[in-house]
């Protein structure tokens, strides 16, 4: 079933969202070459809690760190190791999920580490522009498969890949919920967006082709065939009128 909020429920989103995006920039702002993803893990412990939080994705599931973080071919929910560092020309997703006053805001971005190659750089500003797309098309009366036709759209005139095995979600009282939000899709199908949903647009692009492995950790997501890969994410409100991003970055 899917949520529906009310005002008060807007707001503690909209705390929550603002809490993980903070987050999510100071670790960014932190970031350096022979950092481990132990270190980033540390850090939005550390940030959340002094932000009132809880780190959503802590001991989901099982999933034993605070962040996920996914460097270069892995797609998504790299679990954060003392041994893993970044390396000058890496690019990396950091993924925070902030918990609170038992709400949720859910977000990630791409960083580069030093110089990176160009197609890497061009990977990470096309995962960019169609979660942004995917995010335009959002309104009152929309259709779930708006959103992964206009990301889908984009992906397929820029030449990269989009997954299909991995979405978005909705998002409120659970980090996760319904509906699954494909980041492909045929515009005006699909259940009909209401106002008060909120809903993560999370495309994960590949340079290479869509198929992707999951390692026996049973969280790690990687490309087949070991390409680049690159995803932002926010969380975002369905309104009367359109929408409001509520992991927006000061």
């Amino acid at each position: 079933m899917i949520e529906i909020l009310n005002a008060s429920e807007i707001e503690r989103m909209r705390r929550a969202g603002r809490a993980a995006a903070r987050t999510l920039a100071f670790v960014g702002a932190e970031l350096r070459p022979g950092m481990s993803t132990a270190e980033i893990d540390r850090l939005v412990r550390e940030d959340t809690a002094r932000r009132g939080g809880r780190p959503s994705q802590l001991g989901y599931q099982g999933f034993p760190a605070a962040v996920c973080t996914s460097r270069n071919d892995v797609v998504c929910h790299g679990i954060p190791s003392a041994e893993e560092r970044l390396e000058v020309g890496d690019i990396v997703n950091i993924d925070v999920t902030t918990e609170v006053d038992g709400y949720h805001g859910d977000t990630s971005a791409m960083f580069v580490i030093g110089e990176a190659s160009e197609p890497a750089r061009r990977l990470v500003e096309v995962a960019r522009r169609c979660r942004d797309a995917g995010i335009a098309v959002i309104r009152d009366g929309a259709r779930l498969g708006d959103i992964g036709a206009a990301i889908r759209g984009l992906a397929e005139r820029e030449g990269v890949s989009v997954v299909t095995e991995l979405g978005g979600h909705g998002i409120g009282r659970k980090m996760h919920g319904d509906p699954h939000v494909p980041h492909v899709g045929r515009r005006g199908t699909g259940p009909r967006l209401r106002a008060g949903m909120a809903l993560t647009v999370e495309p994960m692009l590949n340079l290479g082709g869509a198929a992707v492995r999951f390692l026996d950790d049973e969280w790690t997501v990687m490309t087949a065939d070991r390409s680049l890969s690159a995803q932002w994410e926010h969380t975002v409100l369905v309104t009367r009128d359109g929408h409001e991003i509520m992991t927006l970055p000061e």
